[in-house]
C-alpha cells in the first residue's frame, strides 16, 4: 500500500500502511543511544507512544522530541520511543542539550525495515529513505490504539488526541 504526504506542498509517497486501532505493533530492531539493540519486547507491559519523525534537525522534529517528552513526564508506564534514522550520537546530543531524559530515542541505522513495517519509509522526493511524521500509541499488550500520519510533513502531530489515547 502506498500513501501520500506532502512536503511543504509537495507530494511525496509513503510505502506501507501504518498500524491501525486495534492491530498489534510489528516487532522491531532498533538502535539505542549505547549503540545496543532494543526490541519491542524491551518494552513489555508498558504502554507506547511511538513518535516517529524524519530527523532531529529540522524544528518541527525537534519540538515534537520536546514537547512529547514534557507531555509523558506526569504519566505512569508510559515508554516513550523517539524514532528516527538520525545516528545515536545525534539522538545523545540532541537529548543531552535539551536537558530531556523522558524518552528513549531509538535509531534505525541498521534496519530500515521498522520503516517499511510501520508503513512510514518515505518512498522518493527529496527525503525518501527517511521515516514520515507519525504517531502511533498501544497499550501494555502491544495493541493500538491510535495511530496519525501527518499529511504534512512540516506540520506538528496531534498531540491531544495521541494522549487521549492513553487515559482510554
Amino acid at each position: 500500500m502506498t500513501q501520500s504526504i506532502t512536503l511543504r506542498g509537495t507530494p511525496a509517497s509513503v510505502a506501507g500502511a501504518l498500524p491501525a486501532p486495534g492491530d498489534r505493533l510489528p516487532d522491531f530492531t532498533l538502535t539505542g543511544t549505547d549503540l545496543g539493540d532494543r526490541h519491542l519486547a524491551d518494552f513489555a507491559g508498558q504502554r507506547k507512544i511511538l513518535n516517529i519523525f524524519p530527523s532531529l534537525d529540522t524544528p518541527t522534529c525537534a519540538l515534537s522530541v520536546k514537547r512529547f517528552n514534557a507531555d509523558v513526564e506526569a504519566l505512569d508506564n508510559v515508554a516513550l520511543l523517539q524514532v528516527s534514522a538520525d545516528l545515536p550520537f545525534a539522538h545523545s546530543r540532541f537529548c543531552s542539550a535539551e536537558g530531556l531524559a523522558n524518552g528513549v530515542t531509538l535509531s534505525m541505522m541498521r534496519d530500515k525495515s521498522f520503516a517499511e513495517d510501520y508503513g512510514v519509509l518515505m518512498a522518493d522526493g527529496p527525503m525518501a529513505g527517511l521515516c514520515a511524521r507519525a504517531v502511533v500509541v498501544a497499550d501494555a499488550d502491544d495493541r493500538v490504539l491510535h495511530s496519525e500520519l501527518v499529511g504534512e510533513i512540516s506540520d506538528e502531530p496531534d498531540y491531544a488526541a495521541a494522549l487521549a489515547a492513553l487515559a482510554g
